[in-house]
């Protein structure tokens, strides 16, 4: 099986409601869309966010990097030979970190495709069933908190609640939220660098002392502030999760060995692919660290490789947070991962078991 051509295409599927953080707002989804094709007529699918604060991706990078940088050394050779074929992903440019993922997940998609196998057994195999949080949006404390319990309706027991707009209303909405959801729900805070490490203190601090119980709280200050994230890990009870402060397996090594989070947070779009994300989750096996996966704002083509990349590394990724098909007003792919509100299940279908995607709309390089 030889690669023969890479095209694109533009996936827009809009937002039940729209996605509010410390850093931004968003309404629909806008994805960049790969298919790898070959010389047998299978096919591979990847997917890429135009993140741009936070990986610096934009849509035009992502075309621009895959199109003249990867897919001229990319045509022509064999899909068995994977680890040359990541070699050439992850050497020919630095960063670009999600046009990277978009086209390694396409790539482990036909390997799977190869050998007639799942991927998640290619990577180890695993029981093809897990459940995912949900995110709650920063808003009106009365609409977070209505929005919690409508999540608990739909069987999510666990809600993601972003925060870091205004630390004294951060603490009234977690209050709120923590007093109508006890016992029915886990709760996360995720401040997306909203905080300073001063900031996040006070606030986990307040909360504790109410008695809310948290499970973790999600980089709670700005990336590179990792003495910040050490500041905050050692003054609190609460877990501290590293999501933006750790793209690759060198930036984990750093957290652990300054001991500045309990929790690494994957992410394909950070890592540029499984195959940073597979060391990440070896590297925190070897230190006794738990790990969460998580996404960007993606459809079920991109969230489906993290899908299988959890189950098989499923003794390390002890934390779900793959809810972006779940907060798309419908899902265009038809494939073999299964997005049923929290719960999420695989068939046996070979690779990524993407069978058609509706409503692409192609795109022609310049």
């Amino acid at each position: 099986m030889k690669i023969t051509d890479i095209k694109f295409a533009m996936l827009r599927v809009p937002l039940k409601t729209p996605f509010k953080t410390a850093l931004r707002t968003v309404e629909s989804i806008e994805d960049i869309v790969i298919m790898v094709h070959t010389d047998t007529g299978h096919v591979g699918y990847g997917e890429a966010p135009a993140t741009a604060v936070i990986t610096g991706d934009t849509h035009g990078s992502i075309i621009e990097a895959i199109d003249r940088i990867m897919k001229p050394k990319l045509v022509g050779q064999d899909v068995s030979d994977l680890n040359h074929l990541i070699g050439i992903i992850q050497n020919g440019i630095i960063r670009n970190y999600s046009a990277k993922a978009a086209v390694e997940m396409a790539v482990y998609d036909l390997w799977g495709q190869l050998y007639d196998a799942p991927l998640y057994k290619m990577l180890g195999g695993g029981v093809p069933t897990i459940s995912t949080d949900i995110t709650i949006s920063v808003d009106y404390i009365d609409k977070m908190v209505a929005d919690s319990l409508e999540a608990i309706d739909r069987g999510f027991e666990t809600l993601k609640i972003k925060v870091g707009k205004d630390i004294g209303v951060d603490i009234e909405r977690v209050k709120a939220i923590y007093a109508a959801v006890e016992g029915k729900a886990l709760l996360r805070l995720d401040a997306n660098q909203g905080w300073t490490p001063k900031e996040a203190v006070y606030a986990l601090h307040k909360l504790e002392g109410a008695g809310v119980r948290l499970e973790l709280v999600e980089q709670p200050v700005k990336a590179r502030d990792i003495d910040g994230m050490k500041y905050i890990t050692e003054r609190v009870h609460t877990p501290v999760m590293a999501d933006e402060s750790s793209f690759g397996p060198r930036e984990v090594i750093e957290l652990i060995k300054m001991r500045a989070a309990d929790i690494i947070n994957i992410k394909l779009m950070k890592t540029g692919g499984i195959s940073n994300a597979i060391k990440i989750a070896d590297i925190c096996s070897v230190y006794d660290m738990q790990c969460m996966i998580g996404c960007m704002l993606e459809s079920s083509i991109s969230v489906s490789a993290a899908v299988h990349l959890a189950v098989a590394k499923s003794n390390v990724i002890t934390k779900i947070d793959l809810d972006g098909p779940s907060l798309c007003a419908f899902d265009p792919v038809e494939g073999s991962v299964r997005f049923n509100d929290a719960e999420i299940s695989i068939n046996d279908s070979p690779g990524l078991g993407i069978k058609s995607v509706a409503g692409l709309e192609e795109i022609k390089p310049r």
